[in-house]
């Protein structure tokens, strides 16, 4: 949580960041009707929040409210920020239904993901200062809240001159984008990059970045009544082809290896028949990263492709990462200082989103949960 109250727990392993079930025991026995006391230390302050918090898992529209949550007194290393902005991804959906790989402890503060301008800083504090915006390092600190008190490590400092949505959209997609680009395959400019999902989240991020590395992308979109104006939007984005799912069974996709090379990576976030047909195209030793299954079909990979092909079928989440990572920080701050870079340059740019007040949670929520939505529920304090 941003008050790191509600440790995310690996529910595979029963492994907790921090203990604390006995803390949320002790304040749920005290807590009154409006107010829940929330708190990492013992010293409560009479500051309160407003934050979208649930207490059992289901239906987000159901278990989902907006509540008043204390605040706990400044520490020595921590920051008082207020939130700014924070979006609602698929994996916080995920979480309130109970279906995530990781989950928080119960009652939890919803959102994963968000910016954050520092008000306060503690006497300890060295990374950070009053006006400095922040987004977390970690997955699970309930961004979905008006103001929190958070140890100075939980969260990383980005620049406060980038736009909002690009600020609170930064810590999962276009990283995921990143790491898949720099982490599989050594990708030249020239190079060719095959995906799925294209016009998601990651899928432009994806775009965006390969294109400011001068790789080229063949982009992958389901057909629709709206596929030209999509193909149009993804090309100005800086797609190099975009194409419809049938299209990979066709002549035409060897029409286009004339004049482009064959991918060394295919990115797929879609999985089953999808997945295998991008499999078909990959070059001799190239690699599938899979970071998404929004078919919820399993990846099949054909023999031939193992055999004669000698391909790579390779999985990425970027929790994982970041965790991987946080005993050195440096490889995440490169991360972010480029993607920083990119945004300023007007290379990278937050995709469509739909700015939505705290209060109207309830739609935005709604929103969110529709299949085939063209713009991201942002919740803006």
């Amino acid at each position: 949580m941003w008050v790191p109250l509600h440790a995310v727990c690996l529910r595979s392993q029963r492994v907790c960041r921090r203990s604390v079930a006995a803390a949320v025991s002790q304040c749920f026995r005290h807590r009154d009707a409006s107010v829940s006391h929330f708190s990492h230390s013992a010293g409560l302050s009479a500051q309160t929040c407003k934050a979208l918090v649930y207490r059992t898992h289901g239906d987000p529209s159901r278990v989902v409210q907006l509540e008043g949550v204390e605040l706990p007194s400044l520490g020595a290393k921590d920051v008082l920020v207020k939130v700014l902005a924070a979006p609602i991804n698929p994996s916080d959906i995920n979480m309130i239904q109970g279906t995530y790989a990781i989950l928080p402890d119960l009652p939890a503060v919803g959102g994963n993901e968000g910016v954050a301008q520092v008000v306060e800083v503690g006497s300890q504090v060295k990374s950070l200062k009053t006006g400095d915006w922040v987004i977390p390092k970690d997955a699970g600190l309930g961004t979905w809240r008006t103001q929190a008190v958070l140890p100075e490590e939980d969260v990383i400092s980005v620049p406060n001159d980038i736009p909002l949505v690009s600020a609170a959209t930064l810590g999962v997609n276009p990283c995921t984008a990143f790491r898949m680009l720099s982490d599989f395959e050594d990708l030249k400019p020239g190079d060719s990059v095959i995906q799925n999902a294209a016009n998601s989240g990651v899928g432009q991020a994806v775009i965006q970045i390969a294109a400011a590395r001068g790789i080229n992308t063949i982009n992958v979109i389901r057909d629709r009544p709206e596929f030209t104006e999509l193909s149009d939007k993804l090309k100005a984005i800086g797609a190099s082809h975009v194409i419809k799912e049938e299209a990979l069974r066709k002549h035409e996709i060897k029409e286009l290896f004339k004049t482009c090379p064959k991918p060394k990576l295919a990115l797929n976030g879609v999985g089953g028949k999808s997945a295998t047909e991008l499999l078909r195209h990959l070059q001799i030793g190239g690699s599938m990263v899979t970071y998404g299954g929004m078919s919820k079909q399993p990846v099949t990979v054909p023999v031939s492709a193992l055999i004669f092909k000698d391909v790579k079928v390779r999985g990425f989440w970027v929790t994982q990462w970041k965790r991987d990572h946080s005993h050195d920080g440096r490889a995440f701050r490169a991360m972010l200082d480029e993607l920083c870079s990119l945004i300023k340059q007007g290379k990278l740019t937050a995709p469509a989103c739909t700015e939505v007040g705290l209060q109207q949670y309830h739609a935005a929520l709604d929103t969110a949960m529709q299949p085939f939505i063209s713009t991201k529920q942002v919740l803006v304090m």
